[in-house]
């Protein structure tokens, strides 16, 4: 080319979730029976959208209104809608103004991210949802900045190196928080918050808090929703409806934005989100358009607590199963579906394998860790041994080793045996040294 059109930050998109799967279509074409336990879809593990879910969505697609373009921010009505069930819960008031849709929350992170100034920076969580993470560096140009999620306390933010790389880098200008935590299944207590709060309002920052799974939370913890301790801080919550129905393919997110009215310059920055909204004219009409009526409905909360507690459930298998391996860490995840298992320190070596019985997978498999990280290494042997495709830790932008799961299968003795396999299969690779 005449000239490096490549972007600066073209190396900073990395999506390690998707990336698996074509390695584990190879593994596939090979004759492996794929297990996908790398992608948080529960539709694609078997869970079924309700009937009368369904109906209300059917129902609405006869109105001609559905098939028409919505306002930039979205329908008035469902705006509206979340404004009035925010207010219901305390903390800091908003209206329909303070709402805006997108397609998905990809579309919103791209576009959060996408406003800042590249020279100033929103520290996230690591490991770190990769969407987040390569949206920010990408667009900085950057590597991912980072603070740490503490394995040894429960996957909770280290609020001391999130205060110190605050202090000491002050080209940060905002904290993102993940409640509950993809990839870790942590629900982070009040005071975990108010705390990550109290350092934004001393150095002057805003939050953005992705609260995709705020609803799925279980044995016995709840989400504390950043509008409760905002306060005068100015911040940005990202909900859906990918998680929660489920309806992924809907691709229909929203942000909430607080406390734009006490500093004109973060009411600048929405200004341009909106505006860059404007270019691409609006967000698909008809999840838009079925949402109050879905979130109304008393067979809603019916919903959500069965899903809740059927994960729950799939959470204590799981943990039970791993928690006592030696050489590994977990925790029980309590929000989201997902677990992240960690190797300790040390004990993964560049030695290791499993027996794979398929002798192309094998010759395969020892092509592809040629170089690579030792928790990937892990994971493709575990590919290759089983046809459990699951995600290395170092793929969501952090230095500890491990890998996540999700808690999606939704056979009951596959789930079982899903996790019989992996307790069985991370001893044997550890003992293979």
């Amino acid at each position: 080319m005449r000239n490096n059109i490549v972007s600066l930050g073209a190396d900073e998109l990395k999506y390690e979730i998707r990336e698996i799967v074509a390695v584990a279509k190879e593994f596939g074409k090979l004759g492996i029976e794929i297990n996908w336990e790398n992608i948080g879809d529960p539709v694609q593990k078997g869970e079924k959208l309700p009937d009368w879910i369904k109906d209300l969505i059917i129902g609405t697609m006869k109105d001609d209104l559905t098939y028409a373009y919505s306002p930039t921010k979205g329908l008035d009505a469902t705006r509206e809608y979340l404004a009035q069930k925010a207010n219901t819960n305390g903390g800091v008031k908003i209206t329909k103004e303070d709402i805006i849709f997108f397609n998905g929350l990809g579309d919103a992170i791209s576009k959060v991210y996408g406003q800042l100034r590249k020279e100033y920076r929103v520290i996230g969580p690591s490991p770190a949802y990769s969407t987040h993470s390569s949206a920010e560096a990408s667009h900085a140009g950057s590597e991912y900045v980072s603070y740490r999620l503490d394995p040894n306390n429960l996957w909770y933010p280290d609020l001391n190196d999130l205060r110190m790389k605050v202090k000491y880098n002050p080209s940060i200008s905002g904290i993102l928080v993940i409640n509950p935590d993809n990839p870790t299944g942590a629900v982070y207590p009040r005071e975990v918050l108010l705390e990550i709060v109290a350092i934004a309002k001393e150095f002057d920052l805003f939050i953005v808090c992705d609260e995709i799974y705020i609803n799925l939370t279980y044995n016995g913890k709840k989400s504390v929703p950043l509008a409760d301790v905002i306060n005068g801080v100015c911040g940005i919550s990202m909900q859906g409806i990918s998680k929660e129905l489920p309806w992924p393919g809907a691709r229909c997110g929203w942000i909430e934005v607080y406390n734009a009215d006490k500093d004109p310059v973060f009411a600048k920055y929405i200004k341009s989100i909106v505006d860059d909204k404007m270019l691409e004219v609006c967000s698909t009409t008809l999840p838009q358009k079925v949402i109050p009526a879905v979130m109304t409905d008393p067979r809603y909360g019916k919903h959500i607590a069965h899903r809740n507690a059927v994960y729950e459930q799939r959470s204590r298998i799981a943990y039970d199963l791993l928690k006592d391996i030696p050489g590994i860490l977990v925790n029980r995840t309590n929000g989201a579906f997902y677990m992240t298992v960690m190797f300790r320190d040390n004990v993964l070596k560049p030695s290791q394998k499993l027996a794979i019985a398929n002798s192309a997978a094998r010759e395969r498999v020892e092509q592809l860790v040629k170089g690579v990280a030792l928790d990937k290494r892990f994971v493709y042997y575990l590919l290759a041994s089983t046809g459990i495709c699951v995600v290395p830790l170092t793929g969501f932008n952090c230095d500890l080793q491990g890998f996540r799961v999700t808690l999606l299968e939704s056979d009951n003795a596959k789930f079982e045996w899903l996790f019989r396999v992996l307790r069985d299969k991370i001893s044997e690779y550890l003992q293979s040294a």
